[in-house]
């Protein structure tokens, strides 16, 4: 996304300044606006008579403010762009950032003819690099089920289960 000021011809009519935030295409080199902000101003209240109580005012009488106003847009079409620039043919592949699981440990190498002693050191480095992931804030999965070899389980993480 990038973030941007409207200039005079493209701000909303009759407000003071537009900000907007613009999803960038990256395959096209085009922006699609995703997110406007207006800055009305008075204009408006003016125009249509809102006002409020002066809280500076004093006395029995007080006086009146016209408001200040301010118009927020968020479109779908921030979605489509996140979709369109963060998917591919398998659908929407998460952001790191926003992602719900950032990494997938798959332990590899476990045969059936291996001992149990070397196995449990396996299993117990696993759960050891996911302890130190998860304590320096990332957001980890330990896959140590045994009925799937490492390749269908990152098959089923690349292609199914989008993390």
């Amino acid at each position: 996304m990038v973030p941007g000021v409207k200039s005079e011809n493209e701000k909303f009519a009759g407000g003071l300044f537009t900000t907007t935030v613009e999803g960038f295409i990256p395959t096209t080199g085009r922006g699609i606006q995703a997110a406007t902000s207006h800055c009305l101003g008075q204009n408006f209240s003016k125009m249509f008579d809102i006002e409020v109580e002066d809280p500076a005012s004093t006395g029995e009488t007080k006086s009146k403010l016209h408001v200040w106003q301010n118009s927020w847009g968020l479109s779908t079409r921030s979605i489509g762009v996140m979709v369109m620039v963060h998917g591919d043919n398998l659908g929407m592949v998460t952001p790191p950032r926003v992602a719900p699981t950032q990494v997938v440990v798959i332990p590899a190498g476990l045969k059936v003819a291996l001992d149990p002693a070397t196995k449990q050191k396996v299993l117990d480095a696993v759960d050891k690099l996911v302890k130190d992931l998860r304590q320096a804030g990332v957001r980890v999965k330990g896959d140590t089920r045994e009925m799937y070899t490492p390749g269908w389980k990152w098959a089923h993480y690349e292609q199914m289960v989008r993390v």
